[in-house]
């Protein structure tokens, strides 16, 4: 039971590790002992500087990639193989928003969020299967969480429609995947991020304390709390979860009695 939540000695990858849920995930990787964690990111200046300041935390590596397309996933998934034997952690949390009117939604709009939140975390994980499998045994599976929404558990009033959509896919497709991988002993789940400070979500980063109202916790997401619910998840402790898509959200999509925005 000591150990319960260690990750000594595990490789991880974090999309879009290089600010918001990315980067909160691979710190609390890297404080809680893994070995390496790479961070990918699309812009190479921020990515590499997100990497220098978590090397304080332990080693970790930028590799900054486009994953909105096969062949970026495919690119990332051969340079960790030149690097590593196995990966034990995939966390797939590159993520796009898009938000308009119903009648002047644009197609860009539907084909970007849907490629990066629904498409790439799929082709990703597909392109690192063998390192994942590699990794993996019934004493210490190896780990896919995918970063989903509250929005794909329940509506948001604004007009998000294709992120909404794709939260919502990616939580199917985790139960899809983890039905397949678990005879490979890789265990697929999700989180679901309620309200968290990010440039994803402005609303809760700039007014914190008007979200938080609305919030039955009454208080917007902490770092600590996204990290501790992907320990979890990515350690032993978390080894008989799977497929399950875990809210972090402060209650507000299965405890709230007036849910707001997010």
């Amino acid at each position: 039971m000591k150990n319960l939540f260690s990750l000594a000695g595990r490789v991880a990858v974090v999309t879009g590790g290089s600010r918001g849920i990315g980067k909160m995930i691979a710190q609390g990787f890297l404080e809680h002992g893994a070995a390496r964690v790479y961070i990918t990111a699309r812009k190479a200046e921020a990515c590499d500087a997100a990497a220098k300041e978590l090397s304080q935390y332990g080693e970790c590596i930028s590799i900054p990639l486009d994953l909105s397309t096969v062949a970026g996933c495919k690119e990332l998934a051969s340079t960790i193989g030149a690097r590593e034997k196995k990966l034990d952690i995939l966390v797939n949390n590159a993520g796009a928003a898009w938000g308009a009117d119903f009648h002047e939604f644009p197609e860009h709009g539907w084909d970007k969020v849907m490629d990066l939140n629904v498409k790439s975390p799929f082709f990703l994980t597909q392109a690192m299967h063998p390192l994942l499998k590699a990794a993996a045994s019934a004493e210490q599976p190896a780990k896919v969480i995918n970063i989903a929404s509250i929005d794909g558990i329940r509506l948001n009033p604004l007009e998000t429609y294709s992120y909404h959509a794709s939260k919502a896919a990616l939580i199917y497709l985790t139960r899809r995947m983890a039905a397949k991988l678990v005879a490979d002993k890789i265990v697929v789940t999700a989180i679901a991020p309620g309200p968290f400070a990010s440039e994803m979500n402005r609303t809760a980063r700039d007014n914190a304390d008007t979200v938080a109202a609305r919030t039955p916790l009454r208080r917007i997401g902490r770092d600590e709390d996204m990290a501790g619910a992907a320990i979890y998840l990515a350690s032993r402790a978390g080894d008989y979860v799977v497929g399950d898509t875990i809210a972090v959200d402060g209650g507000i999509a299965y405890a709230s009695l007036n849910p707001g925005p997010a």
